[in-house]
């Protein structure tokens, strides 16, 4: 088994055998996982980068969509070659002691960032977060640019992105835009927190947007009283304010 999934399965085993002591106790689990991210931030990336120059395979990312690439976290030397592959904007799913690319040097050459610090291993990104995220993306594409979305290897939180949009904006169910990905990219890992999301994004997209139902004690006023009755006519433009807000 590769070094790097012999890592992740240490990582996701070790959190396993905490949980039977500590339940569901997500802020203990947090700080656990956290930690050993941090142990094993080097250890992983410099073994990803010797793999990228041993095997031609290992791709440091990959084109997933007209307008959409994923991969590993970037360093600083990336950036101008982005630039050249028509890149507009990068995602980053970091946290600050594994982000090498400052914001700045993205903004030097003409890049939106999009930040969204996500703790390694087995946590998702929140659902409003990754509702930014697919906007981002969506927003680039229909202006020709191409978003780079990343985390450490492009496997995991990045991948949750990437999932998401081609559910929302390709119409792909979960498990044919997975299918679709690893085809792109066959080493994407996903941990179950972040399946999860992936799976039930639609649903809270769809949720969120019901428009709230007007209140019982809302008053309809004209625009004309909007106005200070300064109008000669009433109008027959109406709007509807709550009626906790009229004195």
């Amino acid at each position: 088994m590769k070094i790097e999934e012999d890592l992740d399965n240490q990582m996701k085993m070790m959190s396993n055998n905490y949980n039977e002591f500590i339940g569901d106790d997500d802020d203990y689990k947090r700080v656990l996982v956290g930690a050993g991210a941090r142990i094993l931030f080097y250890p992983t990336l410099f073994y990803n980068v010797w793999r990228n120059k041993m095997q031609s395979e290992f791709r440091w990312w990959d084109q997933i969509d007209q307008y959409l690439l994923l991969g590993a976290v970037l360093f600083p030397k990336d950036v101008p070659r982005l630039k050249e592959l028509g890149v507009g904007g990068v995602i980053t799913l970091n946290e600050p002691y594994e982000t090498l690319v400052p914001t700045s040097l993205y903004s030097a050459h003409d890049i939106d960032h999009l930040v969204i610090p996500t703790r390694d291993y087995l946590f998702a990104p929140s659902f409003y977060d990754i509702d930014r995220a697919v906007e981002f993306i969506h927003r680039n594409a229909t202006s020709g640019k191409t978003t780079y979305v990343h985390c450490k290897a492009g496997r995991g939180r990045s991948t949750t992105i990437v999932l998401c949009y081609l559910v929302e904006y390709k119409h792909m169910t979960p498990d044919s835009a997975l299918e679709y990905v690893r085809s792109r990219r066959p080493r994407v890992l996903l941990a179950p927190s972040q399946w999860k999301a992936v799976q039930e994004f639609k649903d809270w997209q769809l949720a969120s947007t019901v428009p709230p139902s007007p209140s019982r004690d809302a008053v309809l006023i004209t625009k004309a009283d909007l106005e200070g009755y300064s109008s000669p006519s009433h109008s027959k433009e109406l709007a509807i304010v709550s009626g906790s807000h009229v004195s």
